[in-house]
């Protein structure tokens, strides 16, 4: 009886310490998840088909977003919804152009914190039109994506520096809102425009298969060659709390940029395999991602570009015509935020 008593009470021990230790394990498990990421879970818009966002996929797939402490989910966000998130924080930082420059200027949340890329915007006509310069451009109607957007604020800028007016009421030139590039192509085909205002890749592949003339290239054209029109914009939100995290998303976007810039065939390959733009000419791929001029670590050490004279400039032309109030130098001293990313 005692030997039965005593076995009992040994499997009884024997099965405490078996499920101690299970829960030990599980317990050890579950922080591991929880301090994989040093950050947690983000969200960062990365699903707009745009192939000048590819630092973005790089660095999700590349897995420098996750070396620096995120675990990144790219979503789908419009204009609207980005600036929501950056407000709140929800969202810490995105890539855009200067169609945010006014935004802030209205009182969105954010700072210009780096440079993304050069030029992705082309112009495009029929191959028989008549047009060949800004000047021709009086009195003619542009498609863009939306008023207000990038497209159209370029437009209106080159417009501007040859003597037309940009302005709707002035009637000297009519831009036409078309939310997707495909209509706003088939609208320029079909007559109803005489310029489509384009992001990239659209009028690069129109182009080659010659249904269209490019009339103006961002990454080429005098007055915006060599300069970054997109940026990195974090939220106010969490650069006032959360300084270091910045700084750590910063790194990982660096890393991309620098990988895509010594790797742009294979960066071209990750994009059209992960379906992240809508291409599938891979030379073309290759031949615009090389325009974009992501900087390397190289050309980030030599200092070769100047984020906050680029922001000048382009606050400097948006003051121009009238869509930013606040003169240059003070927009730029109050809105571009040099991070220190070698703080943890």
């Amino acid at each position: 009886m005692k030997k039965k008593l005593i076995g009992k009470r040994l499997f009884s021990i024997a099965l405490l310490l078996t499920l101690t230790a299970s829960a030990l394990i599980g317990c050890g498990k579950s922080a591991a998840s929880e301090t994989q990421y040093k950050y947690g879970k983000i969200q960062l818009p990365g699903k707009d088909g745009a192939l000048c966002g590819a630092p973005t996929y790089v660095a999700y797939e590349k897995g420098f977003f996750a070396e620096e402490g995120f675990d990144v989910e790219l979503i789908s966000a419009d204009f609207e919804t980005r600036k929501i998130g950056l407000n709140n924080g929800t969202i810490p930082m995105v890539n855009g152009d200067f169609q945010f420059f006014p935004s802030i200027e209205e009182g969105v949340g954010v700072k210009v914190v780096d440079g993304f890329h050069n030029g992705c915007i082309k112009f495009v006509v029929r191959p028989d039109s008549d047009i060949s310069k800004a000047e021709d451009l009086k009195g003619k109607k542009i498609g863009v994506d939306e008023i207000g957007g990038t497209p159209h604020q370029v437009a209106s800028v080159w417009v501007e520096q040859a003597g037309i007016s940009a302005l709707q009421e002035d009637g000297e030139v009519t831009f036409l809102p078309y939310s997707d590039g495909n209509l706003e192509l088939a609208a320029l085909l079909n007559g109803d425009i005489d310029v489509a205002a384009m992001w990239d890749p659209l009028g690069s592949i129109a182009e080659k298969e010659g249904k269209v003339k490019v009339l103006f290239d961002l990454s080429t054209d005098p007055a915006f060659a060599g300069k970054y029109c997109c940026f990195l914009f974090a939220s106010n939100k969490v650069l006032e709390s959360e300084p270091e995290k910045v700084a750590a998303l910063l790194r990982a976007y660096h890393k991309a940029q620098d990988w895509i810039s010594k790797n742009p065939e294979e960066a071209v390959d990750l994009i059209i395999e992960g379906k992240y733009s809508q291409i599938s000419d891979k030379d073309l791929a290759v031949s615009l991602i090389k325009s974009y001029e992501y900087p390397s670590e190289e050309s980030r050490a030599a200092g070769e570009h100047s984020i906050e004279g680029d922001v000048k400039y382009f606050s400097t032309a948006l003051n121009e015509i009238g869509y930013l109030k606040t003169e240059s130098s003070e927009f730029t001293e109050k809105n571009y935020y040099a991070v220190d990313i070698t703080k943890e």
